[in-house]
C-alpha cells in the first residue's frame, strides 16, 4: 500500500494514485454518482485531460509533492502521467469559485469476502485520498470537501465503508480524518519508504455507512 503526507498544514495530501486492493476494479461505479457535487464552498466533478495545467500549479510544489507516491519532474511527464488509466478516471477536481483549489482520488473496489458470498462486498468499499493547493489552506476547503466525497460514497454509491491512508508524520491529513469522525483501523510501524527520508510509519482510517449521519 502507498502512502502520501505533506509535511505543512496549508499542503494537505493523503494516498494519490495506488495500487489495487482487491482484484475486481470498479472505477466504473463513480459514474453513478450525480455529478457535480456541490458542498456550502465547493463544486467536485470527474477531472479531464484539460485540468492537467490547474493541478500541475499546485503539485509542482515541494511541500506537496515531498509526500505523494511519485514526483512529476516536468510538466510533460505529469502530463502524460494525469491522463493515464486508471488515474484519470479515480481523480476529482474540487473548485471553489470557478477556480480548481484542489484535487481527491476515489477507488471504488470489492471488500474480502469468502467465495460464498462474494457477490455481496462487490463494490463495498472506496479508498479516498486528497490534495489541496496551500494557496487556499487554513479554510476549511479540504475537510469540506472530504466531507461531500464520503456523502457520496454512502448515499449514492451506497458503499458500506470509506477507508484512507497517509504517513504519520502528516499531521494535518489525520487530523482531518479524525475531524471528519473518521477511527484509526491500523498504525504500520516502518511500512512505508519514503524517497529522502527512509521508512517511516502510515496510519490507517475509515468509517463505516452505520457511523456516518445523511449532512455531516
Amino acid at each position: 500500500m502507498k502512502l502520501a503526507a505533506t509535511p505543512a498544514a496549508s499542503a494537505i495530501t493523503a494516498r494519490d494514485q495506488g495500487t489495487e486492493v482487491k482484484e475486481q476494479i470498479v472505477d466504473e461505479a463513480s459514474t453513478d454518482v450525480r455529478w457535480p457535487i456541490r458542498s456550502n464552498r465547493l463544486t467536485i466533478r470527474p477531472a479531464t485531460p484539460k485540468d492537467v495545467e490547474a493541478t500541475w500549479n499546485y503539485r509542482r510544489l515541494p511541500e506537496v509533492f515531498e509526500w505523494l507516491p511519485r514526483s512529476a519532474p516536468t510538466r510533460d511527464v505529469y502530463a502524460s502521467a494525469f491522463v493515464e488509466s486508471p488515474r484519470l478516471e479515480r481523480t476529482l477536481v474540487v473548485e471553489h469559485e470557478g477556480v480548481v483549489v484542489g484535487d481527491l482520488y476515489l477507488h471504488v473496489h470489492d471488500a474480502w469476502a469468502q467465495a460464498e458470498v462474494a457477490s455481496a462486498g462487490v463494490a463495498a468499499e472506496a479508498e479516498i485520498g486528497w490534495v489541496l493547493d496551500p494557496q487556499h489552506g487554513g479554510r476549511g476547503l479540504a475537510t469540506e470537501a472530504v466531507a461531500a466525497l464520503i456523502e457520496a460514497c454512502f448515499f449514492q454509491l451506497t458503499v458500506r465503508r470509506v477507508h484512507a491512508s497517509c504517513i504519520a508524520d502528516n499531521v494535518p491529513s489525520w487530523r482531518l480524518m479524525e475531524r471528519l469522525g473518521m477511527r484509526r483501523e491500523g498504525h504500520g510501524r516502518n511500512e512505508a519508504l519514503h524517497r529522502d527520508r527512509g521508512w517511516l510509519d502510515g496510519y490507517h482510517y475509515a468509517v463505516l455507512a452505520t457511523e456516518w449521519p445523511r449532512g455531516s
